[in-house]
């Protein structure tokens, strides 16, 4: 049995257990899947997460600000991502759904990396779907709904990168932890299926050597 464990040592421990895999973990899902389920669904992950974030320093809580950020539906907390670990580790924390705008976690979309999540309060409906791809990979033509339901506190998941899926709506105080891969993909995809316009997303640090073409 696991020793329960809390503050920053419950993360690298959890770091640990989605790491230790040959070939890399990233390559076998099913490995970060189990060490997740195992690390997550013991009783007292609030507590541990609460606990870290206590004990973060001042230099600690301002490096996790700095990896942060606002989207249009949730903040995105970064609470761990050392550079030699093929993992990060996030805190979602959803704006009250009357300060949503259209086109982030309810528009149909994938990502860039697979994650495992867990939901820490609240709760949210989750849709998952089949999606037709140009080509070339860089637009979503349509979208198929697969299957839909409520979800809530205690619950957990996996995507992988290919999957698509949207959050429609989620209860007011909803929080999610999760343990993202590094990214496998250049760009993600979001598709809007009343208006059918599909957009392509890359990520902002990556254009940082085309920058000084565009002067």
């Amino acid at each position: 049995m696991l020793t329960e464990i809390t503050g920053c040592s419950a993360l690298a421990e959890l770091a640990t257990l989605v790491s230790v895999a040959d070939p890399p973990a990233v390559d076998r899902w099913n490995h970060v899947e189990d060490g997740f389920r195992d690390w997550a669904c013991r009783p007292g992950l609030r507590e541990r997460l609460r606990a870290h974030l206590r004990s973060l320093s001042p230099r600690e809580e301002a490096r996790v600000a700095a990896r942060s950020r606002e989207t249009t539906t949730h903040f995105a907390w970064c609470l761990r991502d050392e550079p030699a670990e093929p993992f990060t580790f996030w805190l979602h924390e959803y704006k009250p759904q009357r300060d949503w705008r259209r086109g982030y976690a309810d528009s149909v979309h994938n990502h860039r990396y697979h994650f495992c999540t867990v939901i820490l309060s609240g709760g949210y409906v989750h849709e998952r779907f089949t999606a037709r791809l140009a080509p070339d990979g860089t637009a979503v033509l349509s979208t198929s709904l697969l299957r839909g339901g409520r979800c809530r506190a205690g619950e957990w998941g996996t995507m992988l990168a290919h999957q698509f899926h949207r959050i429609p709506h989620a209860a007011d105080g909803t929080m999610t932890f999760l343990v993202k891969s590094r990214a496998v993909s250049p760009w993600s995809l979001s598709y809007d299926p009343d208006t059918r316009v599909s957009h392509r997303h890359v990520p902002v640090e990556s254009r940082l050597g085309e920058l000084a073409k565009q002067l």
